[in-house]
Order: structure tokens, then C-alpha cells, then sequence
């Protein structure tokens, strides 16, 4: 089949929010379990792929490596049906190989937003950032990403992760499919669902979302847009200020900007994002 007339379905993959991890140590390329992680990171992405082709066999399915390093996911492990994003830095960050002929998001492996919860590893973006509003609504991973597909027309059909994060989802985008792998009981523990199990489940949750989404509704916020960001370091915020548009705003960690349209400020934020790992000299 020719490629321009393939369904192009993307698979985003972050690592928070995959059954049984739980610890930083288990996220972080220096813990000592990361192995470990990577493994089940992969595990849980083939599964959703495969619910994708169960549901669409033609279909042109990207996976985008979402965490951290952009560098998680095990390349010869992934489902060979697929092409694998990795890396960093990328004008889309966790969406990167999404445009406008995507016909649908999933979202695997995500986490509630800062300030939220209980929710397993809560955080949005980094530790750099402690907030994002965006018109006054406080936005994390979820609603940034699904937001930013929203622009381009694409809808989040399904997300997978903890029992917060999964009505964060619902919340944000009535009508998604979720996968709830494990039952958040603090920053650092949860009940999980055994990985295999979470991955059966996931694979058919993936065939229905994909099968269904014709009737999905992207998420739209047309602008211009207010953004409020908190920064948690002080020396963040005099970098922030140097970029064109934004300014201090709410007290010493906060900054603001006005965006265009949804994609101007999902680009700034990532911007944040990168400032927020400058150290000082």
C-alpha cells in the first residue's frame, strides 16, 4: 500500500506510567534498575502497536520514545512492524512523528500531572517545571501533548498508566479509551497489575481506540493563549526572561507569555523545559 494512503497512527511512550515501575531508580539511566524498566517500557509499546494493527493491518505506526533521554526504548526489541523515534532535541518532543495525516494519538505509559495525585513519579516535563497553565487551566503531560495533537487535528484515542493519570485523561478528553496498569498509593508506590496482564490489556484497548476513531474529538484550544509557567529555580527564570515575549509574572518563579496559537506554546514551554537543565556556572 502506498505509504500517503496508509492510516499513520502514532504510539507515545513514556516510562512513569508502565506497569510495575514505580522508583526513579527504575526511570533513570544511573539506577539500578533501570534494565529492568527499559524492558518493560518496550514490552508495553509492542503491545500497544500490536492493538493498533490488530485493529488497522495497514496502518503506518510510529513509536516515539517519550522519556527523558528519548533513549528508553530497546530498538531491537520493538515490534519490527514499526519505526521507532528516538532521540533528542526534536521540535515535538513526546510527539515527535505526529502531523497532519496522523489519524490518531495513543499514549502509553504516562503519569498525572505536578501537584496532582497520589500519582506514581508525578512531575510535568522535568523537576524544572512545578506548573503550566495554560487560560488558567493547570496542564501536565497528558493535556500538553494531547492539546498539541489537537492543533493538528489529531485526537488522543487512548492512554495507559496509572489510575490517576487515566482520569486525568477522561477529564481532559471525554470519550478516550483508558488502561489503568496500576492503583497509585504515593509518589513512590502503587499497586500494579502483573506486566503481562497489563499488556493483554492494553492490546485490546489499542484495537478498540484505533478502531474507534472516527468518533474521537481532538482536543482544541484555539488561541492566543495565556501561559503561566512556575519555574522551580530562581536562575531558570532570569534565562526564561531573555527569550522574546516572556516576563516575570505572580512573584520570583513564575513567567508568562502570550502564544498565537497552541503549537507556539507547546514549543516554548519545551523551551522552558531545556533552560530548566542549565546549571549555574
Amino acid at each position: 500500500m502506498d505509504n500517503q494512503k496508509r492510516p499513520r497512527i502514532l504510539v507515545s511512550v513514556d516510562m512513569e506510567g508502565i506497569s510495575g515501575i514505580v522508583h526513579p531508580g527504575e526511570t533513570n539511566p544511573e539506577g539500578y534498575d533501570y534494565g529492568r524498566g527499559r524492558a518493560l517500557m518496550t514490552a508495553e509499546a509492542n503491545a500497544a502497536v500490536a492493538g493498533v494493527l490488530d485493529a488497522e493491518p495497514g496502518a503506518e505506526v510510529w513509536v516515539a520514545d517519550a522519556h527523558g533521554s528519548y533513549r528508553n526504548l530497546l530498538p531491537e526489541e520493538i515490534d519490527r512492524r514499526a519505526r521507532l523515534v528516538r532521540g533528542k532535541p526534536r521540535p515535538l518532543g513526546m510527539l515527535a512523528g505526529i502531523d497532519e495525516r496522523t489519524e490518531a494519538v495513543l499514549f502509553v505509559g504516562y503519569h498525572v500531572r505536578a501537584g496532582a495525585g497520589p500519582g506514581v513519579l508525578a512531575h510535568t516535563m522535568s523537576d524544572a517545571l512545578l506548573d503550566v497553565r495554560v487560560g488558567g487551566r493547570s496542564l501536565g503531560e497528558i493535556g500538553l501533548n494531547a492539546a498539541m495533537a489537537g492543533h493538528l487535528g489529531v485526537p488522543l484515542v487512548l492512554l495507559s498508566g496509572d489510575d490517576a493519570a487515566c482520569a486525568e485523561a477522561r477529564e481532559l478528553v471525554p470519550g478516550v479509551h483508558t488502561v489503568a496498569v496500576k492503583e497509585a498509593l504515593a509518589q513512590f508506590a502503587a499497586a500494579t497489575t502483573h506486566p503481562e496482564e497489563a499488556r493483554e490489556r492494553l492490546r485490546r484497548a489499542a484495537a478498540e481506540a484505533v478502531a474507534g476513531r472516527a468518533r474521537a474529538e481532538p482536543l482544541a484550544l484555539p488561541g492566543p493563549l495565556t501561559v503561566e509557567v512556575d519555574l522551580a529555580a530562581a536562575h531558570t527564570v532570569d534565562l526564561a526572561v531573555l527569550v522574546p515575549g516572556v516576563t516575570r509574572a505572580g512573584g520570583a518563579r513564575t513567567v508568562t507569555f502570550t502564544a498565537a496559537d497552541f503549537a507556539e506554546a507547546y514549543r516554548l514551554v519545551v523551551l522552558l523545559v531545556r533552560l530548566g537543565s542549565i546549571r549555574p556556572a
